[in-house]
This record gives C-alpha cells, sequence and structure tokens, in this order.
C-alpha cells in the first residue's frame, strides 16, 4: 500500500520487496498526472511519490522508474 511520502508496514506479517515490486510495477505505469488518495496522508500524485518517496521513489536508490 502506498502512503503519502511512505509506504505501508512490512513488519506485521508483509512482504517489503514485493510490495515495492508492486507499487513500482502497478502504480509507477501509470502517468505521471494520476492523483493518489493514499491510505494515509494527503492526496498525492504518481509524479510525486516517483521523485520524492523515499521507500520506492527515486529517492530510494532504485532503478528504471517509468517516466510517463
Amino acid at each position: 500500500m502506498l502512503f503519502a511520502g511512505s509506504v505501508g508496514r512490512t513488519d506485521l506479517g508483509g512482504n517489503g520487496p514485493q510490495l515495492i515490486a508492486g507499487i513500482r510495477a502497478k502504480l509507477f505505469n501509470l502517468p505521471n498526472a494520476t492523483m493518489v488518495l493514499p491510505g494515509h496522508g494527503p492526496i498525492t500524485t504518481v509524479a510525486n511519490e516517483k521523485q520524492s518517496n523515499p521507500f520506492v521513489g527515486e529517492r530510494a536508490g532504485l532503478h528504471e522508474i517509468n517516466p510517463s
């Protein structure tokens, strides 16, 4: 689950790598202007999360974010 500037907890039986891969494969392939209504926090956009989310975005040091 994507939160504005964060992701859902993985310490309660979740799978961190699977969560990150899912967000990047499903949400980050949407157009950058797509609004996201996260589980917690304010409304955000795909572009904002790609650029600033420290867990799944560019700042996470992960590669190959779809530039949509």
